[in-house]
This record gives C-alpha cells, structure tokens and sequence, in this order.
C-alpha cells in the first residue's frame, strides 16, 4: 500500500451518497461488489467506502488516485460504468463529489 503522507500529486475524491428509501440495502449490496475492482485498479492508492452506522442509507467514499489521469481512467472501467453508474445512481437521492490535492 503506498505511504500517502508521501504523495504530493495525488488526488482525494470523497462522495457522499444517499440512497432512496427502500433502497439501501441494494446500494449496500452493489457497493460490496464493486469495491474490490476499484481497490485493484492501476493508479489506485487507497479506495473505501463507508456506512454510516446511525444513517444507514448514507454512504461515504475515500478514494485516493495517483493522479488526475488516473482518477478519469477509473471512470471508464467497466465496473464502474455497469454498477455505479447503470445500477447504484438511479437509486440514489443524492450524490455529491469532491475533489482535493494533499498539502
């Protein structure tokens, strides 16, 4: 696993998700199988996905990627394309994404 505390040209994307009602447990479900493809991916540094154990149909994303070529190449991944964006967003309420350098 690489040191983060060394990486000067990384970028963190964070998201925070919110399911539908009655949709959690799907979400919960898709995000399972896709975090080990994310996790193994080239320019990948550290990828988790987190929920929240008093909200439960909130989910929070820590994703740090080697660079912004990196991050872009992770959106074109066939996992990314079938289960994020096919299965995961049309049960989402809400979903936010930021980005961010190290300092």
């Amino acid at each position: 696993m690489t040191n983060l505390h060394t990486l000067k040209d990384g970028l963190v994307v964070t998201a925070f998700w919110e399911a539908k009602p009655g949709e959690t447990d799907a979400v919960a479900a898709i995000v399972r199988q896709f975090l080990p493809q994310a996790q193994n991916e080239p320019g990948v540094h550290a990828f988790q996905i987190h929920q929240s154990l008093t909200e439960p149909e909130k989910f929070f994303f820590y994703e740090v990627f080697k660079d912004e070529a990196a991050f872009a190449d992770h959106q074109q991944t066939d996992h990314f394309k079938t289960l994020i964006v096919g299965q995961a967003v049309p049960k989402l309420a809400n979903r936010v994404r930021t980005q961010h350098r190290f300092v």
